[in-house]
């Protein structure tokens, strides 16, 4: 299963928080007229509007056929006196918008009875469509959700069931000079509204606590705006602040200016909350830089033990049932003698495998030693985005913490020795005795283990992982 987006996760929640708390969701327009920029801001709008996209377009130009656009059109299809009017019927329909920008060169393809290659060379011919300049309009891209809120209150007021609760989670863009720790061109607001007969500022605090307590914050304190925005009342525009070690801004709220509602022709009050969701989600993942939270790709690269444990691998494996059987036979083996005193030797199978006869058997034959070496039955954890390897037992502090708090991948040296091993058996053809021995571990690479590489070089970086131990461990087998 994929992983998503930090960010979509918070929006995902912050709508099923709306949800719970009985808002609508709704979709509030995303082009805005300046004329409805300068009814809710009112003297402040010149400062404002600096701080919005202004959307343009460029012009369809008055285009003729000149004779030298003719001689050179001459030089890829033969530009008879049906094909003249054919394109300069196109070329008419094109500036009159019977033609979508799409469908040009297919249009002139059609026109002149060309492909579309030749088509694109024509159109490449005439001078007017590479001077253009974009024309501004009077639409901008909404830059504060309380923009389209407006527009949509205006709509629903008088045919709407009192009160009346609406959400909206969407994009909003702003013509920031620069972007940096704190601020992108484009974020998302998640806003709120009631309109009702009569509100006050406290119905904002309920909600806001409410909201806060949902999202694990229990310490919510509110500051009243000294100065408020145009399109809020005098007063009643709030901070909401969260205790987290210190006080972070995370909600403002307030009532709308009966003045600017008057000039939609609202009659009722209506309460606004707005929230950053990039914000929100800065705070729940600890993250203090706004770039590096949604664009994580062009930034530090980051991985949870999870993901660690999960992307480990063998570097060989076993490919059959029967290559399974001789795992479990291998580690019972080597489980039940792992101390006895060497020179030793005991067999873990002897029979028909894969449609051959075997014999399996875990060697020491050195004097004076074990079975298995101190480190053979360590397993791999991840802990705090370093890999080590453990015994499962182990008694001291450190070792403890790990195993407790670390993800266990449930793999250990032996296990995965055992898997090259048996891999190595599978694809043994000729009769004859054949051995594979594990010493001194110092890499992954050693214990038959890889990484991907962007894993690797990670951990790598960081100087975080650490296998190494003895195994010593001997593994023999014949084909009968």
């Amino acid at each position: 299963m994929g992983k998503p987006h930090a960010l979509e996760e918070t929006i995902s929640m912050l709508r099923h928080i709306y949800l719970d708390l009985d808002f609508d969701e709704v979709f509030n327009p995303l082009f805005i007229t300046d004329e409805d920029m300068f009814k809710q801001w009112g003297s402040e709008t010149p400062a404002i509007l600096d701080r919005v996209y202004y959307l343009a377009g460029l012009p369809r130009p008055n285009v003729g056929l000149s004779k030298e656009v003719k001689d050179k059109i001459s030089q890829f299809v033969e530009l008879d006196e049906r094909r003249s009017r054919n394109l300069e019927r196109v070329l008419q329909d094109y500036k009159r918008g019977n033609i979508e920008g799409d469908d040009f060169v297919e249009s002139i393809s059609k026109g002149l009875g060309i492909g579309f290659d030749s088509s694109e060379k024509i159109l490449d011919l005439f001078k007017e469509f590479k001077e253009l300049i974009p024309v501004p309009t009077n639409l901008t891209l909404r830059s504060h959700m309380t923009s389209g809120w407006f527009i949509t209150l205006q709509a629903l007021a008088g045919r709407s069931e009192l009160p009346l609760k609406l959400f909206s989670i969407d994009r909003c863009f702003r013509r920031e000079q620069r972007e940096d720790q704190t601020h992108l061109r484009s974020h998302f607001s998640a806003s709120c509204i009631v309109m009702d007969k009569e509100l006050t500022p406290e119905l904002g605090k309920e909600i806001v606590t409410n909201f806060a307590e949902r999202l694990g914050f229990d310490k919510v304190k509110f500051i009243v705006k000294k100065r408020s925005a145009s399109y809020y009342e005098a007063g009643t525009e709030h901070e909401a602040f969260i205790k987290l070690g210190d006080w972070i801004e995370i909600a403002d709220f307030g009532l709308y200016s009966k003045d600017v509602l008057n000039k939609y022709k609202i009659p009722y009050d209506v309460l606004n909350i707005g929230q950053g969701a990039e914000r929100i989600t800065m705070i729940r993942n600890k993250i203090n830089d706004i770039r590096e939270l949604i664009y994580p790709q062009f930034y530090k690269v980051d991985f949870s033990d999870q993901d660690i444990a999960k992307s480990v691998e063998f570097i060989q494996n076993i490919n059959t049932p029967d290559g399974e059987k001789l795992l479990k036979a291998l580690l019972e083996t080597a489980k039940q003698n792992k101390d006895a005193q060497s020179p030793c030797e005991f067999i873990s199978y002897k029979g028909e495998f894969l449609g051959k006869k075997i014999e399996v058997k875990i060697v020491e034959p050195e004097n004076n030693t074990k079975l298995i070496g101190p480190a053979g039955f360590n397993q791999i954890y991840v802990y705090e985005k370093a890999m080590v390897g453990l015994l499962p037992d182990s008694k001291d502090e450190n070792s403890l913490n790990i195993i407790k708090n670390g993800v266990d991948t449930n793999i250990s040296y032996l296990e995965a020795f055992f898997r090259k091993v048996i891999s190595k058996i599978e694809s043994t053809k000729e009769y004859g005795e054949y051995e594979e021995r594990i010493p001194i571990v110092r890499s992954i690479s050693d214990i038959n283990i890889t990484l991907p590489t962007y894993i690797h070089q990670y951990l790598r970086g960081k100087g975080k992982i650490d296998v190494r131990g003895p195994v010593f461990t001997t593994v023999r087998w014949n084909i009968i």
